[in-house]
């Protein structure tokens, strides 16, 4: 695994970065216990030890029967021949071995099994193709809209999100909002696996008061880690019904990277700004997204109606329904595949509208299939992340860099050009 370097999140003493894992699974060796140092005089207090992955087993026996759909889940067509794998008819599972994906049924699916193969970092050479775009110059934006920006997953990477968004004369040096009228979009994935989670939500929180006193805004998505966080604190270990067998909010949280500083430092506008996140807009012809999956075909036929679908759901404070959530929105790789990626991104867009579909949560070197092998193979790791990956037909946009991998944060302009 590749070793990460030490940071220094607000307000708590440092933090390991986090080895790349794959999603939803303990990895065989535990990390090294960690010591935090005592806090400084007249500094906050120092927080506990971040998790130590591999205290929680896996909630699931594939011998127990999976669970019928939920009942609120609106009825949608059955999937055309040429649904892509990935999206609601075939689990992301990986075959020990093979380095395949399963085409098991849906219900088979759970957030409690890793579904992404680990990346090490390697010499040059892996498959795939970046597109490395040039961004379209920033010019007078006059009394109409400001340029639109749009950021990858963060995952409690504040330093890198600050460092990234005065890059592009969005905050200044004291990390106010500077942009003006810009417009800036956040594509979810705020917290877990990275040292302040916390710090990044507030930051978000108060430049969306900042650009919208300046006449621009900032606003985010909700991603599946915000679901995961927001179950976590609500349902803690109440079991829920996993596609597999039985599972827990507190279990997968910490599986999946979760931070107890964040947890700690967790209020409840922390709670109630996450669960008022919409999951989907539509910005200049962009459909943004936060993951890339055709499961917001679930939720309903308009932006409008999923977003409403989906608070009210959240609304209902059932852990079944939460975690039916969450594990819908962690499926990806809906477009990869070059012959029937391109139809899933064109049956969302001839649903919700748009010209193409901007999204995070895959990380592009997953995308790209640079990964190394489970024997430990590292001949060849990921290149390094530049910018977005274009992809599907140039239908799709990519916006996880990979920062939880010692890879790039993103916060790019859009449109892009090619």
């Amino acid at each position: 695994m590749v070793e990460g370097s030490m940071t220094q999140g607000a307000g708590q003493g440092p933090a390991m970065r986090t080895d790349t894992l794959r999603d939803f699974r303990v990895p065989v060796v535990e990390p090294a216990p960690y010591t935090a140092p005592a806090a400084l005089p007249g500094e906050p207090p120092v927080y506990g030890e971040p998790p130590v992955y591999g205290e929680y087993p896996a909630y699931y026996d594939e011998s127990t029967p999976a669970p019928p759909r939920p009942a609120y889940a609106p009825d949608r067509p059955a999937a055309a021949p040429h649904a892509h794998p990935g999206t609601e008819t075939v689990p992301q599972q990986r075959t020990a071995g093979d380095g395949e994906y399963d085409d098991g049924g849906d219900d088979g699916y759970t957030p409690t099994q890793r579904d992404l193969p680990i990346i090490v970092r390697g010499s040059a050479g892996g498959p795939g193709d970046t597109v490395q775009v040039q961004y379209v110059p920033q010019e007078n934006p006059g009394s109409g809209p400001g340029p639109l920006y749009v950021v990858g997953d963060v995952h409690g990477y504040l330093d890198e999100l600050i460092r990234e968004l005065q890059a592009q004369h969005l905050i200044d040096s004291e990390c106010r909002w500077s942009a003006g009228n810009a417009r800036l979009w956040f594509l979810g994935d705020f917290t877990d696996r990275g040292p302040d989670g916390i710090g990044v939500i507030d930051l978000v929180m108060r430049l969306s008061a900042e650009a919208a006193a300046a006449g621009g805004y900032c606003k985010a998505l909700m991603g599946n880690h915000e679901l995961l966080l927001i179950g976590a604190k609500r349902f803690g270990d109440t079991p829920v019904s996993s596609g597999a067998g039985t599972a827990t909010f507190q279990a997968a949280w910490l599986l999946n990277g979760g931070q107890r500083t964040d947890m700690e430092r967790l209020e409840d506008v922390h709670l109630q700004w996450m669960s008022r996140l919409d999951a989907a807009t539509l910005q200049d012809g962009h459909l943004l997204l936060h993951s890339d999956t055709t499961a917001y075909l679930d939720y309903g036929d308009s932006i409008e109606d999923v977003n409403d679908t989906i608070h009210e759901l959240l609304n209902r404070n059932d852990a079944d329904i939460t975690w039916d959530l969450f594990r819908k929105f962690t499926k990806r790789f809906a477009f990869r595949d070059e012959e029937t990626g391109p139809q899933a991104v064109r049956e969302l867009l001839a649903t919700y509208g748009g010209g193409r579909v901007v999204h995070g949560h895959s990380p592009i070197p997953y995308l790209l299939g640079e990964v190394g092998t489970e024997d430990g193979d590292d001949s060849h790791g990921p290149e390094a992340v530049d910018g977005p990956h274009v992809y599907a037909d140039g239908l799709a946009i990519a916006m996880d860099g990979g920062v939880t991998m010692a890879g790039k944060l993103l916060v790019v302009q859009l449109p892009l050009r090619d």
